[in-house]
């Protein structure tokens, strides 16, 4: 690569300065600095450089293209593009560090290019506006962002599915509203959360759709009469299409809040099973062990193994609906076209994608080394309940009795267990027929806790051979 040549002789703004004669930010329209703590107030540096290496890719792909259209030479450009290199190495290796100064990073990157490259810096910013750019970059960001959640996901989804399939013909009590219902298979338990994760792979897809359409060359809110080429922007960084709007495109955060959404399902679904390892893990469920590896103790019961990463994630998915709920807030009454409040969207949007991805891998990390079903215990709970009760009823029904009929037979046979302290299943054959003289002695062996789970044949259901064949099907996608 070529040398990045040495800047010429300052002119007279300044070979520092981005625009104003005194080394402001701003034009000669302006005679006093901000007040120190404004300056601060106003800056975003402070997290905006996030956006830094995706702020210089968007920079190399508009100078190539204002050398298209003519308004850059092609020698012009190839400064512009080394130099943009240039900088990205010295922030990768720690040379280049914007401070509060460039209140924020396009500012930063275009006050070291001036530095750098004289005059020829201040061209770059032609046919472009700060709004535009900046959601340039943070689609570009969020985009790549998105592509590495889906890694995640895919991991996440395949911890669950491994543990389905160990977990094939282990049976677990199913519940609803937290009482005793029906018992299932344990790998149809798991392969609900899988269904999640699959929904939330789409929803992701579907805003990265969004995602990827480019603002670049909008402006500040009009377009621009400078002959640009936006379709080749847009076709060098990768977009799908252009924001056909200039006022839309410099405002538009919709993109923003439905990443927040998507990633707040992700959590809400995190975080229900994180309830439920949470709940399997007490005493008194007993249905998992944790290991060592995924949980803490107490700093004074010696006793205590806590489920802490489950407990963190049901916490944390509180973040990232408040950043959803900030971002709604900001959104709601700003008129067209760019204000400063859209400032706001990085942060929140920022700590939604740590959070959502660090989430995502320790509960990928907690499902494969961090937690160990017992299925001895889990036997035992699905056999000392009511959950085969309504088996009865579908016994009669396939006997011509009406459902409701069976249904009230089976609520008072229920009631007299109770009272007896039995169980169903206790009930010998001569009780049962004293009950309904159309029950035999194959309902025996329909209550027994693999016979409910193989009578769920409707597809969908628990059945054990539909859970090996919805494994197989989630295999392969």
């Amino acid at each position: 690569m070529a040398q990045v040549p040495h800047p010429p002789a300052p002119d007279a703004g300044g070979a520092a300065s981005v625009t104003g004669s005194g080394g402001s930010g701003w034009s000669d329209r302006f005679e006093e600095g901000l007040h120190p703590f404004i300056e601060g107030f106003n800056a975003s540096i402070g997290f905006d450089r996030e956006l830094l290496r995706h702020d210089l890719i968007g920079s190399r792909a508009h100078a190539r293209m204002l050398s298209e259209v003519g308004v850059l030479t092609a020698v012009e450009a190839d400064q512009l593009d080394q130099a943009l290199v240039t900088i990205q190495r010295d922030a990768e290796e720690g040379r280049f560090v914007p401070s509060l100064q460039d209140e924020d990073v396009h500012f930063a990157v275009e006050r070291r290019l001036i530095e750098m490259v004289g005059s020829l810096g201040k061209k770059l910013h032609t046919g472009r506006s700060r709004n535009d750019q900046v959601s340039t970059d943070l689609r570009l960001w969020l985009r790549e962002q998105i592509d590495a959640l889906q890694g995640d996901l895919a991991d996440y989804r395949s911890a669950l599915l491994d543990l389905a399939e160990t977990h094939l013909e282990t049976l677990i009590p199913g519940y609803t509203h937290l009482q005793r219902a029906q018992p299932l298979s344990l790998a149809h338990h798991l392969l609900a959360y899988v269904e999640m994760a699959g929904r939330d792979s789409e929803r992701l897809a579907e805003v990265r759709r969004r995602v990827n359409q480019c603002p670049l060359g909008a402006a500040a809110l009009a377009g621009t009469p400078v002959p640009i080429d936006r379709h080749s922007t847009a076709r060098q960084l990768g977009f799908e299409g252009l924001c056909a709007n200039s006022l839309d495109a410099v405002s538009d955060r919709d993109f923003v809040v439905d990443f927040l959404s998507g990633a707040s399902l992700i959590l809400v679904h995190l975080s229900r099973l994180s309830e439920e390892v949470i709940l399997w893990a007490s005493e008194e469920f007993a249905f998992v062990t944790l290991s060592d590896r995924c949980a803490t103790g107490s700093s004074l019961m010696p006793q205590k193994k806590n489920p802490d990463v489950p407990e963190l994630v049901r916490g944390k998915s509180g973040r990232v609906f408040g950043s959803l709920m900030a971002m709604l807030t900001v959104l709601k009454g700003l008129p067209l076209a760019y204000n400063k409040d859209l400032q706001e969207d990085k942060e929140g949007l920022f700590d939604a994608v740590r959070t959502t991805r660090d989430c995502l891998r320790a509960m990928t990390i907690l499902l494969r080394e961090g937690l160990s079903f017992r299925p001895a215990r889990l036997a035992d709970a699905v056999a000392s309940d009511f959950s085969n009760a309504t088996d009865v009823a579908d016994y009669l029904v396939g006997k011509d009795v009406p459902f409701r009929e069976a249904y009230q037979l089976v609520g008072r046979v229920v009631k007299t267990c109770l009272a007896e302290g039995c169980l169903l299943r206790d009930l010998p054959l001569s009780r049962w027929q004293e009950m309904h003289p159309l029950i035999e002695a194959d309902l025996l062996e329909r209550l027994e806790p693999r016979a409910v789970v193989q009578a769920r044949t409707s597809w969908g259901g628990t059945s054990i051979d539909l859970v090996r064949e919805a494994l197989a099907r989630h295999r392969q996608t």
